[in-house]
């Protein structure tokens, strides 16, 4: 395995970087990760998801973490019934450079595969999410 002569990918190493993700995902402390996702999903699947997102996969260096969004946002949209998990993943896409109309791009490709269902409750949500996102950033200008 890549990495596994220096301990990269031991399970408290792959929790470290699993509670690193999450953090800038759900954009809290890493102290708090833990609890937070436990909280939405139980203890037992959170650490599993914490293990999951310190994989070698998730911080594999030929992948942006805007491809990685653009790969996540894609598998969520295909799945379908999972807004509430895509609609945090277009946060950090948003944080991550995807721009609105790079994420409509992204929807309207994929509607031919997944169907204009899935394609349109996913550029709903965008859109509300890019408004928020807006409407926050106009609040938070300095004036």
């Amino acid at each position: 395995m890549v990495g596994s002569s220096h301990g990269q990918f031991s399970p408290d190493a792959r929790r470290s970087k699993g509670i690193a993700a999450y953090a800038r995902q759900f954009v809290v402390p890493e102290e708090d990760v833990p609890e937070v996702l436990a909280g939405m999903i139980g203890p037992t699947l959170s650490e599993e998801a914490l293990q999951a997102a310190g994989g070698a996969a998730w911080w594999h260096p030929a992948l942006s973490a805007r491809d990685r969004s653009v790969a996540v946002i894609s598998a969520l949209v295909s799945q379908g019934g999972v807004e509430a998990r895509l609609r945090s993943h277009v946060r950090l896409a948003l944080r991550e450079g995807l721009t609105e109309d790079a994420l409509v791009a992204l929807i309207a490709l994929l509607a031919v595969y997944v169907g204009f269902p899935r394609a349109s409750v996913a550029i709903e949500l965008i859109r509300e999410e890019c408004a928020a996102t807006a409407e926050t950033a106009s609040t938070n200008v300095v004036r």
